[in-house]
């Protein structure tokens, strides 16, 4: 028996394993009868002899020398490529008189500066803690789609190419990541406080306010934005990545890339934006008011509330219908109590495995040809604008409503309108501890955010309606 100690031995009866194995199949080679057959038809068989002679099945393979072997090294490293690489690509600006997208030369280095943005992205999720789950995938989404010579992102077998298509690009994804936000959600504080559901209303100012802006955009030189692609960027102030692309995919497929990677930067950079605007727009003695706790929501209120939602979007706004009949799935699963399985699927498995796809495909957008660009910089800004406006109009709304009510609102859960579940309302009760440590929020301000989710969605649809083909 061998032991550790026979290090040289073990080594012998490996090689000599080797060289048998390939004596073996180089005997079994010369007496194939195909391969006696190539030998006779090519009447010359390569040998030290006869070093001129064809490889049998080498025909069309080109012949390389040592310099340019190199050659071809050299020009085939990233290094190379990051300085001198120069190729068209089709843009996200959409020309009417060739019916298709203009291109532009895309740059070496403009891809290198893509993956430092992509890595910017991952050390904002991975380091700063600012949501993870979304931005760590579409950073490296973004680095992937910009390695040069790579094609992870090229049609039609690029892995990415191949997520963004499955998916991304249609609803597919939108309406499975509706489900399972459904089958996550606790609709109980709205249905406690139903005047919160005014709070994820007010958050719509941003969405429609946003249109107004961007229609002055056209008065910008070589700036050409349609009611169709408004409304594709205005959604972005609802903060739902989901739904920006949906109706994207419906009303402006070419601006589809810029607005979805825009929506989902606004989600994950939500304890950024929002906080300042907060603490503008409320003084002390507003960020201090305490709200008594929520009574208890029967679970019959619950079982009710996804079906009487989805019959009256299906009766008043059926464009809507897919995307709230989708989140009201998922909540049904959850509040039914009789399929446990299928809803925790819903939250899990299948919730965690769309976001990650879906993320690496809003990432794989992020290219240089559809976003150096003037329009696409405009977007990002006007879904900034829209994402402010929103937060803002919640915050307001819920200051004016307490000229009304005897049992005043806490106006910080008003920011907590836009659709970032449970994002904005975990802001809301972190900026409000900030000032009390003992003033939770965090229930209070989930009411305004789900009411966000089903506000968004029925302006999505309201946008479908009207404007849709």
């Amino acid at each position: 028996m061998l032991s550790k100690k026979d290090p040289v031995l073990i080594t012998k009866i490996c090689l000599l394993i080797v060289c048998g194995a390939f004596v073996f199949s180089a005997v079994s080679a010369a007496f194939n009868p195909r391969a006696q057959a190539q030998t006779s038809a090519s009447g010359e068989e390569p040998s030290f002899m006869n070093m001129d002679a064809t490889i049998p099945n080498s025909q069309g393979i080109p012949l390389i020398s040592l310099r340019s072997f190199l050659d071809k090294l050299v020009k085939t490293t990233g290094i190379y490529s990051f300085f001198n690489d120069s190729f068209d690509k089709e843009t996200t600006v959409f020309n009417e008189a060739t019916g298709k997208n203009d291109t532009k030369p895309v740059f070496g280095w403009q891809e290198l500066l893509m993956i430092i943005v992509g890595f910017i992205i991952v050390y904002l999720g991975a380091v700063k803690d600012f949501e993870p789950l979304l931005l760590i995938p579409i950073g490296f989404g973004t680095i992937f789609v910009n390695i040069p010579l790579a094609g992870m992102g090229n049609a039609p077998h690029g892995f990415l190419h191949i997520i963004y298509e499955s998916g991304v690009g249609n609803e597919f994804f939108p309406l499975i990541i509706f489900i399972g936000i459904g089958a996550l959600t606790d609709f109980g504080p709205l249905i406690a406080n139903p005047k919160t559901a005014l709070l994820g209303a007010a958050a719509q100012f941003g969405v429609f306010g946003t249109l107004f802006f961007i229609s002055l955009a056209n008065l910008l030189p070589g700036v050409h934005f349609n009611i169709l692609e408004a409304c594709a960027a205005a959604i972005i102030g609802g903060a739902d990545g989901p739904t920006t692309i949906y109706i994207a995919s419906k009303l402006a497929p070419h601006l589809l890339a810029t607005v979805a990677v825009a929506a989902y930067s606004y989600m994950a950079l939500v304890p950024i934006i929002q906080p300042p605007i907060m603490k503008l727009l409320t003084t002390k003695e507003e960020r201090l008011i305490k709200m008594k706790q929520l009574r208890s929501v029967s679970q019959r209120e619950k079982f009710l509330f996804p079906i009487i939602v989805f019959i009256l979007a299906v009766l008043l706004i059926p464009a809507a219908a897919p995307l709230i009949g989708c989140l009201m799935f998922g909540n049904f699963l959850r509040e039914c109590k009789v399929v446990d399985r299928l809803s925790n699927t819903a939250q899990n498995e299948l919730l965690n495995i769309v976001s990650l796809f879906l993320s690496l495909g809003v990432g794989s957008q992020m290219t240089p040809e559809k976003f150096l660009n003037s329009s696409s910089l405009i977007i990002v800004l006007m879904g900034l604008i829209a994402f402010c406006i929103a937060t803002g109009a919640g915050v307001l709304v819920a200051k004016f409503m307490n000229l009304f009510l005897k049992e005043k609102i806490n106006p910080l859960i008003g920011s907590a309108g836009v659709s970032a579940v449970p994002m904005a309302a975990r802001v809301s009760n972190k900026v409000g501890q900030e000032f009390d440590p003992s003033n939770f929020l965090l229930m209070h301000a989930m009411g305004p955010n789900v009411a966000g989710v089903i506000g968004t969605a029925i302006a999505a649809g309201v946008m479908i309606a009207v404007y849709g083909v």
